[in-house]
This record gives C-alpha cells, structure tokens and sequence, in this order.
C-alpha cells in the first residue's frame, strides 16, 4: 500500500483524539494515507460526536470520557488495539460511501488476521447493541471472531479529508505486534506531525468539559 506509517506510542487520551484530527485537517500535505497505530497513559472511553453524555456516563466506568469528532458509540479502552486512518481529500477512499469504506478498512484488518493465523468474519448482518455500547452488538461488516464482534470503527468526511478511527477488542492470547506488522505491510514512515496543532486541540476542545458535555 502506498500509505505512510505512524506508530506514535502512548499517549493521554484527549492528546490521542487531537492527533488524529490534526492529522486529518493536515490530510492533503502528506499527499498520502496515514496509517497510525497508538496505545493510551490509562483506561478510558472515548464516544461518537452526537452521543449524549448523560447516557454515555450511565453505561460505562472507565473515566475520562472524552468525545471523539468521529460518530458511532462509546468504545473502551482498556486493553484494546487502537489504530487510525487519514486519507487526503482526493484520495478514492474519501468518495466511497460509508458502508464501503467500512467494509474496506475491516477487509484489511481480516487480512492482517489471516497472516496471522486468526480467522476472522465480516459480518453480514445486525445484531442491535444496548444504546450507546459499541461492542455489545454488531453492524454490517463489522470484524466477528466466533461470532462476537472484535473490531469496529468510526469515520469522518471533510472538506481535509477522510478519518477513520478504529479499535480491536482482542478476546485470546493474540500477538499484537505481529498483527501491527502484517497491517502495516511495507508502509513508508510519516517523517513530521502536525504536534502544534494536536496540542492546540487538546487545549480548546479534547480537554473542555464544554466540548465533552456539550450534549
């Protein structure tokens, strides 16, 4: 894949939602998809855009909540793989409709699987989560293992770009590692980060209960 490789360690969750949208505002300098793998400082929830917080503080523990600018439901992080995707503006991805970008991005997670000797399936129909509960369910192509969803993810659409933010809820003795390697493939290494503007973002929105709350 001729995409550009970020693994940028651990970091506090409201920098880690920062990141990945200052990656997608700065999308068109790379000139190339980004694929970024990163790990979180403790355990925490981020949730989808438009999801109520009164409901989103009723269905988990995990403290801090912190509001991603993508959609979907609340996803927890406390243990699991995170990764994103930030295509430019004129890349194919960022024309698919959302159920195709979906379906492609968890193919590739299959793959990555596959090479590892984890079979995983795309799930072809729905199962209804409790409201809000990203992982207690399943959406049409979402990653199942044994019938239980393991990977799912979100996306935004721009005038920078397309993001999508995912996360994989490993159930076994699985080598994370190895399935960083077989995903990433023979991606070049993204050589600068928009940290400026990350930072700037956690101090004007990720870490304000005014953008957290403001539903």
């Amino acid at each position: 894949m001729d995409w550009l490789l970020l693994i940028s360690g651990t970091s506090d969750p409201a920098y880690n939602m920062a990141l990945d949208e200052a990656l997608l505002e700065n999308a068109s300098n790379f000139g190339q998809p980004v694929l970024r793998f990163y790990d979180w400082t403790e355990p925490c929830a981020t949730f989808g855009y438009s999801q109520k917080i009164d409901q989103i503080e009723a269905t988990t523990k995990l403290r801090p909540l912190i509001r991603r600018c993508t959609g979907g439901g609340l996803v927890p992080h406390d243990g699991d793989w995170t990764y994103s995707l930030t295509f430019p503006r004129d890349h194919d991805w960022t024309a698919l409709p959302a159920a195709e970008s979906y379906r492609r991005v968890h193919a590739l997670l299959q793959a990555a699987f596959q090479a590892i000797r984890m079979e995983t399936t795309l799930a072809d129909c729905c199962r209804r989560p409790k409201p809000g509960e990203c992982f207690e369910g399943h959406e049409l192509h979402d990653l199942l293992w044994n019938g239980k969803k393991v990977a799912g993810a979100a996306q935004r659409r721009n005038r920078f770009g397309l993001l999508i933010q995912g996360s994989v809820q490993p159930l076994g003795d699985w080598s994370h590692q190895d399935w960083i390697d077989a995903l990433a493939g023979d991606c070049g290494l993204l050589d600068t980060l928009p940290e400026t503007r990350a930072n700037e973002l956690v101090t004007t929105k990720y870490s304000l209960d005014s953008h957290n709350r403001k539903r």
